[in-house]
């Protein structure tokens, strides 16, 4: 499998507000530092809960019981990864998250449509069980590399996360073949109970 390409410079419609607003959620939802329990938003403590497999979690030193037994552990599936996003600040936050909570291995990167189409290409196996993709990027379109993976015959799980899911956007993506869109203004705790629902075993 080639080695991940290095992600590049930022650009293209979004705002500086905008990587700054998603950044914010993505640290709401699961930041690496641990809070006390009483100031840890719900949904956090739900996500690590549910990245544990109902285990005993412990959360900034305070342990919380699960309904599953401490002695009974179900291990994760190892998935990995591959993340098309043009913003490195939205890149950083993201792959750090799917390695805290899913456990997922991201192989692979790129900012810009003809860059991923060329590491899907090279990919002998099209081996990612994952791709996630925005929409708009620094050169290029998401929607491109959806074609290209369709094309190619990529058998992972393919997912657009973007500012823009717009009804017509969704149905397009998912004409594609996208499996999944979510919306990065409110959705981010979604896309990630979704990667930790395919990291675990069926």
């Amino acid at each position: 499998m080639p080695a991940p390409v290095p992600a590049l410079a930022a650009a293209g419609p979004r705002s500086a507000d905008d990587a700054a607003s998603t950044t914010a959620v993505i640290h709401d939802a699961c930041g690496a530092r641990p809070a006390r329990l009483s100031r840890m938003p719900l949904c956090r403590i739900g996500l690590v809960l549910h990245a544990r497999g109902r285990e005993a979690a412990n959360l900034g030193g305070i342990r919380a019981q699960t309904e599953r037994p401490a002695s009974i552990v179900i291990p994760a599936v190892s998935l990995t990864a591959f993340i098309v996003e043009d913003s490195p600040v939205i890149l950083e936050n993201l792959v750090s998250t799917l390695q805290e909570l899913a456990e997922i291995d991201v192989v692979g990167t790129s900012a810009d449509e003809s860059t991923a189409v060329r590491w899907l290409e090279n990919d002998p196996a099209h081996g990612a069980d994952l791709i996630i993709v925005d929409v708009f990027l620094r050169s290029g379109s998401g929607l491109g590399v959806l074609q290209a993976a369709s094309r190619l015959g990529v058998k992972g799980r393919r997912v657009v996360l973007t500012n823009y899911a717009t009804a017509d956007m969704r149905r397009r993506c998912q004409a594609l073949g996208a499996d999944r869109v979510f919306d990065k203004s409110h959705e981010l705790d979604d896309l990630i109970s979704y990667c930790i629902d395919l990291s675990q075993p069926s």
